[in-house]
């Protein structure tokens, strides 16, 4: 059966590479930045990807040839919820109300699925009340609903990073989050096989390091379909930001950095612990978001992270090819669902539906 699936907020599709990789087509998609449009549009050719913003569209108008909708995912932009953005989570910052349009396609399309993810500051919104109010909205709309926050280290993803995920379902189907993997992967594993490259190096063409028999399972895994690995991008740091690099330890991060080599910091106090971090090679990575200005860096060569680097630890195969200026390209990445954590997701929606489904079938 061809399960068909909505993506909104679709960013450069990660939510959507894993509804794939799970068995899902992805009828639509919605997103409202051309660069990340452009991304979606060359991984996902067989997609239709609206350029616009939410507001401005009608559920009826994605309503697929009169095919029923499997599932309806997505998760507003996290301005408006991020707990890196204390000043603006309230109510009266507009992006929060765009968890709204979520409710609105729901109601109007009433897919038998849909999956709701954000930022863990979602959880602890005005206390909770948000969380609690979406349940109730969708409880309202006859969905049996399940929330838990997810790590995607525990689902094959070589990183620490925390997602909010809401399930619900009109089936009647308790849902129950996938079973965690029982062994993490580290950054080492996931891009030990990556080109070596330079401080602003732009290698849009590289060889791997070793035969794909060498490469680790996961290395394996992201280099199915490629023949060699692109978009080795590494943007430029300046001569004084190379020299704080070489002071930093892995898992070390600025306050290792000598005092007079961040005498153009006004406080030093205040920088962020995740600022200048090393990663550490034989662990998985801290959060990807915007790796360029938090100068993540490379666990052995005193550089930031590459394009091609920075996709691996979100679990992007390298065959995914990202459009738009390198700044761009790194926001793109750093907002992204990883794909496997997706995957894992989606592949539980998927059996328990088939479970349902074979009951239904057995009954006289």
């Amino acid at each position: 059966m061809n399960r068909i699936g909505i993506d909104i907020f679709a960013g450069a599709g990660g939510l959507s590479l894993g509804a794939e990789m799970a068995g899902i087509s992805i009828a639509h998609a919605i997103e409202i930045n051309p660069s990340a449009v452009k991304t979606y549009k060359r991984n996902h050719p067989n997609t239709n990807i609206i350029c616009s913003d939410i507001r401005d569209l009608e559920p009826s108008d994605l309503k697929s040839n009169n095919k029923d909708v499997f599932i309806i995912m997505g998760g507003p932009p996290c301005q408006g919820f991020s707990l890196s953005n204390t000043r603006s989570r309230t109510m009266k910052n507009p992006n929060n109300s765009l968890f709204e349009e979520f409710l609105r396609f729901v109601q109007e399309i009433q897919p038998d699925w849909f999956l709701f993810e954000n930022v863990f500051g979602f959880t602890n919104m005005s206390n909770g009340a948000i969380r609690r109010l979406v349940g109730i909205c969708f409880r309202s709309l006859g969905y049996e609903i399940e929330d838990e926050v997810l790590w995607a280290s525990d689902y094959g993803v070589p990183q620490r990073r925390n997602r909010y995920f809401m399930v619900g379902n009109r089936l009647g189907i308790k849902f129950l989050f996938p079973s965690k993997h029982e062994k993490a992967i580290s950054v080492w594993d996931a891009i030990s096989d990556l080109p070596v490259v330079g401080n602003g190096e732009q290698l849009f063409e590289g060889e791997y390091l070793c035969d794909i028999n060498e490469a680790t399972p996961y290395q394996r895994l992201m280099r199915h379909n490629s023949k060699s690995p692109s978009q080795n991008l590494v943007s430029l740091n300046n001569e004084l930001v190379i020299k704080r690099y070489k002071h930093i330890p892995q898992g070390g991060n600025w306050r290792d950095i000598p005092d007079e080599l961040m005498i153009n910091y006004t406080d030093k106090e205040r920088c962020h612990s995740g600022i200048y971090k090393r990663l550490k090679a034989d662990e998985p990575s801290v959060v990807i978001s915007n790796y360029r200005k938090s100068m993540l860096i490379h666990p052995f060569q005193d550089r930031g992270l590459s394009v091609r680097e920075a996709a691996r630890i979100q679990s992007f195969p390298d065959d995914f090819y990202f459009e738009g200026p390198i700044s761009h390209i790194q926001q793109q990445i750093g907002n992204a669902v990883p794909p496997l954590l997706a995957k894992a997701v989606i592949q539980q929606i998927l059996k328990l539906t088939k479970d349902h489904e074979h009951r239904q079938e057995d009954k006289p």
